[in-house]
């Protein structure tokens, strides 16, 4: 009898640890709530406020599918380099504003953004898409405005992650940014698997940008396994990098990461 009632006590637990796991939203939701920020712009009006911006995701950012909707962030956002990718979603409530959400990506570093706990240097195409039709001007004319922000699902519909390679990389020298990630946007961890070879984890560049020196020339095709910064989610890029490679050169997977159909 006892026996029978520790199996039952046993399967109940299991049962209520998978819905318990199952029922876990996206990460990038779990912060639902609204705080405040402050917001600048810089750049040209209607650009990507810069092309070589500190997270190394150079002129993408003025291309689909970012289209310059882009942000440098103050230190708190942009978190040494971990915070690059990471996308959010903005309401200005000024009567200047549509008070409609936009979303933007964190592209560039602002390091002098400090007078807040939180600022977003926004793009030119970016501040303007907050103002109402005809109030851009002075909405810009009024300087540095509070925000309400909260933390969003990166979605780019139709695009494949792609590898952007860096221009000095060689054998004994991979180094790459990772480009249009879905999901949370951020990596906690890259891992590089040489033709042959095991997994072997890279080193964060202080941007989007990540190394791998291994002392022994690499060979590829390579295969990167990338695990989200906030969900843990891992995701393979198979073959993604082929055996005759080129520095510069960007290659595209077959696959992103899965974000829901209807976001919050």
């Amino acid at each position: 009898m006892a026996s029978s009632s520790l199996k039952y006590f046993s399967l109940i637990v299991v049962l209520t640890t998978f819905f318990a796991i199952s029922l876990k939203p996206c990460s990038c939701h779990n912060k639902t709530h609204w705080n405040t920020a402050g917001i600048t712009w810089y750049g040209d009006r209607e650009g990507p406020g810069s092309t070589g911006g500190a997270c190394g995701f150079g002129d993408a950012v003025a291309k689909p599918p970012y289209k310059c909707m882009v942000s440098a962030g103050g230190p708190s956002l942009f978190k040494d380099g971990k915070g690059c990718g990471a996308c959010y979603r903005l309401v200005c409530d000024h009567p200047f504003c549509k008070k409609r959400p936009i979303k933007v990506m964190i592209s560039d570093e602002c390091p002098g953004c400090t007078k807040e706990a939180v600022h977003f240097d926004l793009s030119g195409k970016a501040f303007g898409a907050l103002a109402k039709r005809g109030k851009c001007d002075q909405l810009r004319n009024l300087g540095e405005i509070k925000v309400r922000y909260k933390r969003a699902c990166c979605k780019h519909p139709k695009t494949k992650i792609a590898i952007h390679v860096d221009a000095g990389a060689n054998p004994y020298y991979m180094s790459f940014a990772v480009k249009y990630a879905n999901g949370d946007g951020n990596f906690a961890c890259i891992e590089v698997q040489a033709a042959g070879g095991n997994y072997l984890k890279m080193e964060e560049m202080r941007s989007a940008v990540w190394r791998l020196s291994p002392g022994v020339p690499l060979k590829g095709p390579f295969n990167i396994r990338l695990t989200s910064g906030v969900s843990g989610k891992k995701i393979v890029l198979k073959n993604v990098i082929p055996e005759k490679w080129s520095p510069g050169a960007i290659y595209f997977s077959k696959v992103n990461f899965p974000v829901p159909k209807k976001l919050k």
